[in-house]
């Protein structure tokens, strides 16, 4: 079944380096502070650094970071807000505090061999990015 990514969760993941924890860690509290995922529904799914390299080399400072919300429109919502964009985003930049490369992906369905071993891909509830004023594209 195909279904536009505004209707299913959406995967968005922030890839790179780390170049100031401490400024990243700044931007990380005021990004948690904001109150955006709560309204969006977005939240992590993981901790940034890994806990083993199975394959390749990986630098100290990398992360990655999977951020999950209810759909794409959420998503943009998060990322284009007044709050993110004015607030929150320049907390990492000028100097850059890390070289990220952003991209969202749409969740697939849970295969049919997992269905009702693990939870299902869905919200249980909606969260409305209406109310969030976001910058012009």
């Amino acid at each position: 079944m195909t279904t536009d990514a505004n209707d299913t969760p959406v995967l968005m993941i922030v890839d790179g380096e780390s170049l100031n924890r401490e400024r990243m860690m700044e931007y990380t509290k005021a990004l948690l502070s904001s109150g955006l995922y709560d309204q969006l529904g977005g939240y992590y799914l993981n901790m940034p650094r890994p806990i083993d390299t199975f394959e390749g080399e990986t630098p100290d400072n990398h992360v990655t970071l999977i951020v999950r919300f209810p759909s794409l429109k959420n998503a943009r919502t998060f990322w284009y807000s007044r709050t993110y964009q004015d607030a929150i985003k320049p907390l990492r930049l000028n100097p850059s505090a890390g070289n990220l490369t952003v991209r969202v992906y749409r969740e697939i369905d849970v295969p049919p061999h997992m269905v009702g071993k693990v939870g299902v891909n869905a919200f249980v509830c909606k969260f409305d990015p209406a109310p969030i004023h976001v910058v012009d594209r």
